[in-house]
């Protein structure tokens, strides 16, 4: 099992950031969906626990064959490259739960979000115990370090450090962006922290896929992320009902897109 908590500052406030984040997972999801592999939508609705605790519930699908590295194709069937999301937003908290019905319980992904108005200084939000706090590695995602981003993954039109935002004036991010932004009072701030737990048992492979699947998860925080701010004028304006509204479309968009879609996206590189 690897721990990681990343640590990604923006420029938003943490109630932009919930219609922000959720307007740029539907279309990212597009954006990743085709030839077969994707994502599917199976479930999108409220939900309410005995505890009290309510927010949105949804479960989706990855197909991931064109995502995964050559030596895990030739050593999984294809059953084993499905993968089932399920996730709980309580935001400002949220819990996904990534499984494998081929692994079973040897493969899990567990990703625990809080969203907090600060600029990434405190410590251990989640109130893991002392133990387990030790054996987490803390990385800081900056969404306008172009050396923070895979060659393949850069996108001129989508990098912060040249992104002026038309309707809030927000942007470009210099060096020092995050250090300025205390002193800005026209532009809000949070953090996210997300701490990823991974479990992957296979003899052999453990330590190898383990790496390689943080390795990706740093890599889709940091590409999200910086799509995120840059799509900031797309989705500033709207609300939580025009969020809800888009939804149920992507999820009719990604259904065809499945299929008459050719493969694109984040492929995963050889490692």
């Amino acid at each position: 099992m690897l721990i990681k908590e990343f640590r990604i500052v923006l420029p938003v406030s943490v109630e932009e950031y919930q219609v922000g984040q959720l307007y740029s997972v539907a279309e990212a999801s597009k954006n990743e969906t085709g030839g077969g592999d994707g994502v599917e939508v199976l479930k999108n609705e409220p939900y309410e626990k005995e505890d009290g605790e309510k927010g949105q519930y949804t479960h989706k699908i990855y197909r991931l064959q064109s995502k995964v590295p050559s030596f895990v194709r030739l050593l999984a069937p294809s059953s084993a490259l499905i993968i089932h999301e399920k996730a709980w937003n309580a935001y400002p908290y949220c819990r996904t739960v990534l499984t494998n019905e081929y692994m079973k319980d040897n493969f899990l992904i567990m990703i625990e979000t809080w969203h907090k108005p600060d600029l990434g200084e405190q410590e251990n939000v989640h109130n893991l115990d002392s133990e387990r706090w030790k054996q987490v590695e803390v990385i800081h995602i900056d969404i306008a370090d172009r050396s923070q981003v895979d060659t393949k993954d850069y996108k001129p039109d989508e990098d912060p450090a040249t992104f002026k935002s038309q309707k809030t004036g927000r942007g470009p991010l210099g060096p020092d962006w995050k250090k300025e932004l205390p002193q800005k009072k026209d532009c809000p701030h949070m953090c996210a922290y997300k701490l990823v737990t991974v479990n992957f048992k296979w003899f052999g492979l453990q330590k190898k896929v383990e790496g390689f699947i943080h390795r990706q998860e740093k890599r889709l925080f940091t590409s999200f992320h910086r799509q995120l701010f840059c799509w900031l004028d797309r989705w500033i304006d709207l609300t939580m009902e025009d969020i809800r509204r888009m939804e149920e479309e992507t999820q009719k968009e990604l259904d065809k897109m499945r299929e008459k879609d050719p493969v694109k996206g984040m492929s995963a590189a050889d490692e």
